[in-house]
């Protein structure tokens, strides 16, 4: 419940309850708020068996725990039923990227042996190629500028 605090904040809170409630008053208080985190307690696993009775029995595996989005997604996801374990082990995110990157820069990712293949498929391909590296574009002496100088 109180995961998140360390020891410095549970002093902290264990002065002031002295501090606040004297030491002669805080045993009662902290058994009358025991009582109540036990009466919530209870009230919470009855609301959840009631509503598990009403449901009926094609719920009975129903947990509450799966209501939460998080929870829900990754119980789906790890379904053997989808498969997505074969598709994830057999996808090779580094292969992937690397063919990416020799088809932007321009070059062969090794597909074709014979330097013939090699030679008809870079002529046939070299007329249409996109040149695709950044170069400073220079205005004519007739160009306007893209903003008016006047008005700056």
């Amino acid at each position: 419940m109180f995961n998140d605090i360390g020891p410095l904040e549970l002093v902290t809170i264990i002065v002031l309850a002295v501090l606040v409630f004297g030491p002669d008053k805080l045993p009662k208080v902290i058994q009358d708020v025991m009582r109540t985190i036990r009466k919530i307690r209870e009230f919470s696993e009855s609301a959840k068996q009631d509503i598990r009775n009403e449901l009926g029995p094609e719920f009975k595996d129903f947990e509450f725990e799966d209501l939460n989005p998080k929870t829900f997604i990754r119980k789906q996801l790890d379904n053997e039923e989808l498969g997505l374990k074969e598709i994830r082990n057999g996808f090779d995110l580094k292969k992937e990227m690397a063919e990416v990157t020799d088809a932007v820069h321009g070059r062969d990712g090794g597909a074709s042996s014979s330097p013939s293949s090699s030679a008809s498929s870079s002529s046939s391909s070299g007329g249409g190629r996109v040149d695709m590296t950044k170069k400073p574009e220079t205005p004519g002496d007739d160009d306007r500028p893209p903003f008016d100088a006047d008005a700056t």
